[in-house]
């Protein structure tokens, strides 16, 4: 018996004839609907008879929803593999990563010769398709940013840049039943893929020791390489040879293929909807039963990572250990997936694994296996925004619960919303607006609710309606030992208190409960200033924010100078009011503090505002310098040290927020972010650590606090900027209850202090 730990999935080869394209096209959604797993279709482009594969592949794409899609196979010597991988990375994005890529070496040479394609011996067509997997892997590989350069005897690679990275990590599957070819397979293909006629029953397991041998040979797991066949048969009421008779005779036949000689996936070649209806729900059904039945112990869908992969792991990690929730998902160094994973916002990372969960019992498991590696980083990752870079790292773990993005309206009068960690504000944003709610949260839509709802949220209305966690009711949480607990006024107050401001320290919060506010449409402003005169600017600007009523919120830009032009200045606002004459009327004292180049001004829905998030993954760079400071007023003194800072050039981003309001009438002993009094926060962003320090410091006698979300800076007296010392001392005191062992180490740490008598 063999089994090489494959799920049994079943599929169907269907020619792409050119007479009644439709045809074709009913014929892979009739397989999609009666359940088959994979759809595939012969490439031959010297056949003026046939569909283009690629094309038809693409356009049932398109028709289709779940069935996975495979050319059988794909005729390299007329497709540049350099090309066929960014089609392949293409196509495997456009159908949410259904894609398997079959490769053929060459046939009919006087064919693809007409065509223009080389003509090569059988040896060199083994040889070129082994540098087209080279290439085509490299092509799919963006760990890196780099050129890629290839020096083959039948293919080069000049410079070419990877990408765009698949959906998933491609399999490529090989066609071919030499023995050149199998140990080609052995060493560098996910699949063999033969067809019954080309070779015979008997000559599949010799194929497979050969396969084997290769593979081991190269330092791999034959596990790695599916076994799939192409067959073809009829359906009859009388037994006759092999695959012709009744359903229950396809079962019999089929049953060695799979136990004695390990096939996982059996694709039926036939263009006849009742052959394919019965073999999916008469066969494969079957088929399953017994292939369980000859295998008890549930050897089927074992996820096997090819050598390649698996040597890209770090040291330290057992990942053998993974708990099996998580196998599945886990997503290693080596994993096509790893590329939209490592990296955040802004910053770039390398972490060892990432493990993304969508459920509690998955966070648990998730935190486990973090603590038993004590020796390597952790991160948790919400949104992955990560201004401060704590949510990736270098070797480390990171638990990512962007998947755990559920919003709820609980209770429409009772403004009463449950979010996920995972969703981000821009979508909360999206989702509340029908029922005329709002939370202020940050002002980039992109932020992931748990990283910002756990350490403050200054956002666009926080001078009416306070920060984020103002408005924070309860929460669910797993702590550092792995139990779940529910933390509001009512329960585990004090936990609740420290929550709300150094959340992050105390364990992982899976859902967030929140009084929204009513919010209707608001005004909206963007300003451009010439900020020549930089301190006078950020002086009146101040002044202007400060004395203006509760329901205008404003933040300012600027860069670093540019030579010959003046230095500018952009400033945005908020008015929570959709009357014009209000909006006008707060407006105006802003668009009078400097010379205006350009001036906009709307009423529009608060979601709008929060729409302004990039679209897909996160793949930040380098490892941006971010300082932060919460101060009480714009002071000449701190203004002239704020124009010296920005035209230093050590920083190349500077940004003042408003806060105040609604945000200081909230008692400074109420939770853990105290800093209540401050109507500013300032924060700057650099590339030098040390210029930045050097040039940052000098203004630090300026501030009460820190922000912490945009702090970078790892020394250790940033703690004591960021909580005053009454609060630092319940936080130490909470943080050895809650997480004795300092297991939410690798973040703005609060270390554990001694428990109190």
């Amino acid at each position: 018996m063999a089994n090489y730990g494959h799920e049994l999935q079943f599929g169907v080869f269907i020619t792409p004839q050119s007479q009644d394209p439709e045809a074709v096209v009913e014929l892979a959604r009739l397989a999609e609907r009666v359940g088959l797993d994979l759809v595939t279709f012969q490439d031959h482009p010297y056949q003026p008879r046939f569909l283009d594969a690629w094309t038809l592949l693409s356009w049932v794409a398109g028709q289709t929803e779940r069935i996975h899609l495979a050319p059988n196979v794909a005729n390299l010597p007329l497709r540049s593999p350099a090309v066929l991988a960014r089609a392949a990375a293409s196509l495997d994005l456009l159908s949410g990563g259904r894609l398997a890529l079959g490769l053929g070496a060459g046939a009919f040479w006087d064919a693809i010769a007409a065509m223009g394609g080389r003509r090569l011996s059988p040896g060199e067509a083994v040889d070129a398709l082994d540098e087209a997997i080279d290439v085509i892997r490299a092509i799919w590989d963006t760990t890196a940013a780099r050129s890629l350069r290839f020096a083959g005897e039948h293919y080069r690679l000049e410079g070419a840049r990877p990408g765009p990275v698949p959906a998933h990590d491609i399999p490529i599957w090989i066609g071919g039943y030499k023995p050149r070819m199998l140990r080609l397979i052995g060493r560098k293909a996910d699949g063999w893929l033969p067809s019954l006629g080309y070779i015979q029953l008997g000559d599949i397991a010799a194929g497979n020791r050969i396969i084997d041998e290769a593979a081991r040979a190269a330092g791999r797991d034959p596990r790695e390489i599916r076994r799939l066949v192409n067959v073809s048969g009829r359906f009859s009421s009388s037994r006759g040879g092999f695959l012709n008779g009744p359903s229950e005779q396809w079962v019999e036949d089929l049953l060695p293929l799979v136990v004695e000689d390990g096939i996982g996936t059996i694709i039926l070649a036939s263009d006849d909807p009742e052959t394919i209806e019965r073999f999916a729900t008469e066969v494969a059904p079957a088929l399953r039963a017994e292939a369980e039945r000859a295998f008890p112990e549930g050897h089927f869908g074992v996820r096997i990572r090819r050598a390649a992969a698996r040597a890209r792991r770090h040291p330290g990690i057992d990942y053998d250990a993974v708990p099996p929730s998580l196998v599945d998902v886990a997503i290693e160094p080596g994993d096509t997936e790893y590329a939209r994973v490592r990296s955040t916002y802004m910053r770039g990372g390398s972490p060892g694994i990432v493990l993304p969960v969508s459920s509690v019992e998955q966070v648990i498991d998730a935190l486990a296996f973090a603590r038993a590696h004590p020796h390597v980083p952790l991160s948790i990752r919400s949104g992955g925004h990560g201004i401060s870079g704590r949510s990736t790292n270098d070797g480390g773990i990171v638990i990512d619960l962007g998947r755990m993005n559920r919003i709820e309206v609980l209770d429409p009068v009772a403004r009463r919303v449950r979010l996920g960690p995972g969703a981000r504000w821009g979508d909360v944003a999206a989702a509340l607006a029908p029922y005329g709610l709002a939370l202020s949260s940050g002002d980039y839509g992109g932020v992931g609710v748990g990283g910002l709802a756990t350490a403050g949220g200054i956002g666009w209305l926080s001078r009416l309606h306070g920060l984020t966690i103002d408005h924070l009711r309860a929460v669910e949480m797993v702590l550092a030992d792995g139990s779940v607990v529910r933390a509001s006024e009512d329960e585990n107050p004090d936990l609740f208190w420290a929550v709300r401001g150094a959340g992050a320290n105390f364990g992982i919060v899976t859902s967030f409960e929140f009084e929204a506010d009513a919010v209707g449409n608001v005004g909206w402003a963007q300003f451009v200033f010439d900020a020549s005169d930089t301190a006078g600017f950020l002086e009146r600007w101040g002044a202007a924010v400060e004395s203006a009523p509760r329901d205008l919120t404003s933040f300012l830009v600027m860069g670093r100078p540019r030579r010959g032009q003046p230095l500018v200045a952009q400033v945005m606002a908020v008015v929570a009011s959709d009357q014009p004459e209000t909006i006008v009327d707060r407006l105006q004292p802003l668009a009078t503090v400097a010379p205006l180049y350009d001036q906009y001004a709307v009423i529009t829905p608060y979601a709008s505002i929060m729409a302004n998030a990039q679209g897909g993954y996160h793949d930040g760079q380098g490892e941006p310098v971010g300082r932060s400071g919460l101060i009480e007023h714009i002071t000449p003194e701190f203004a002239a040290a704020a124009e010296r800072l920005i035209r230093s050039g050590a920083v190349y981003f500077f940004q003042i927020r408003s806060v105040g309001g609604a945000v200081a009438d909230v008692d400074p002993d109420a939770t853990a972010y105290a800093h209540r009094s401050a109507n500013f926060h300032v924060t700057a962003f650099g590339s030098n650590r040390a210029r930045v320090d050097a040039e940052w410091d000098a203004l630090h006698h300026h501030f009460t606090g820190i922000y912490l979300n945009f702090e970078t800076d790892p020394r250790p007296e940033r703690i004591a900027d960021a909580f005053p010392p009454r609060t630092l001392q319940r936080l130490r005191e909470l943080k050895a209850r809650y997480d004795p062992d300092n297991v939410f180490r690798d973040n703005f740490n609060i270390a554990p202090g001694v428990l109190a008598r």
